[in-house]
């Protein structure tokens, strides 16, 4: 079994108290925009596909977590897996439909507007960090 370190990389045992005050920052920042999704999904099924997908992320996290007691569950590359694997449909639909640009500034596209940024922000990190896990699950000998 290989030894992993704590941190935020890919290949590192993801530790929210391990990391630096920048990241932590925006994880809490990013969690609490995500769910003020919740003030709008009654009326718009994006965001029911935002918090629905970051839940689900959520779920499987501590599925996995306790499932499996295997330490890869706990990488951030399967952190960031479940972020491209459950906010894609979301994603998706902000970019097809965007309600950040409405004429009318409104709560709803202003939210809609910042949870896009978020989403298409951390995929910068995500992706990448994606493929790394799976090559390594996959493909490590």
């Amino acid at each position: 079994m290989t030894d992993y370190q704590k941190g935020h990389y890919a290949l590192q045992i993801f530790e929210i108290g391990e990391s630096p005050r920048n990241l932590k920052i925006w994880i809490f920042v990013s969690i609490a925009w995500i769910l003020f999704g919740l003030f709008f999904a009654w009326h718009h099924p994006i965001a029911r596909w935002v918090v629905g997908g970051w839940a689900a992320g959520v779920a499987s996290l501590v599925a996995a977590t306790f499932i499996s007691k295997s330490v890869l569950f706990r990488l951030s590359g399967f952190l960031a897996l479940t972020h491209v694997v459950f906010w894609s449909p979301a994603l998706y639909m902000l970019l097809t439909e965007r309600p950040f640009l409405t004429s009318d500034l409104m709560p709803y596209s202003i939210w809609s507007g910042g949870v896009t940024a978020i989403m298409v922000f951390s995929y910068i990190f995500d992706i990448p960090y994606s493929f790394m896990f799976l090559r390594h699950v996959f493909l490590r000998k």
